[in-house]
């Protein structure tokens, strides 16, 4: 039996969570250059995306294939820049 998609979104959520480095500082993620995107910018950006679907999940909003896989390329892609710039580690999560 598959997962509901609200399951399933709420665990790409969960997972972007605990892979992105949210709790990092400006200093820390401007300390070197952003040749490959600007990660302040980025995290911003997943921050607001992950925070909106929470929200809309919370309000009965039940997401479609279309939706989860919207938010798990984003997040994939944002991902592999923080790993170029040298934020997270080895591997792209999921």
């Amino acid at each position: 039996m598959k997962p509901k998609t609200s399951v399933v979104m709420r665990n790409i959520i969960q997972q972007i969570r605990e892979n992105f480095p949210f709790a990092m500082t400006e200093q820390e993620l401007c300390a070197e250059t952003c040749s490959h995107g600007c990660s302040m910018k980025l995290l911003e950006y997943m921050d607001m995306e992950i925070t909106a679907w929470e929200q809309r999940l919370d309000n009965g909003e039940i997401p479609n294939l279309g939706d989860i896989q919207k938010l798990s390329k984003s997040s994939k892609k944002i991902y592999r820049i923080l790993e170029k710039n040298q934020l997270v580690g080895g591997g792209v999560p999921g």
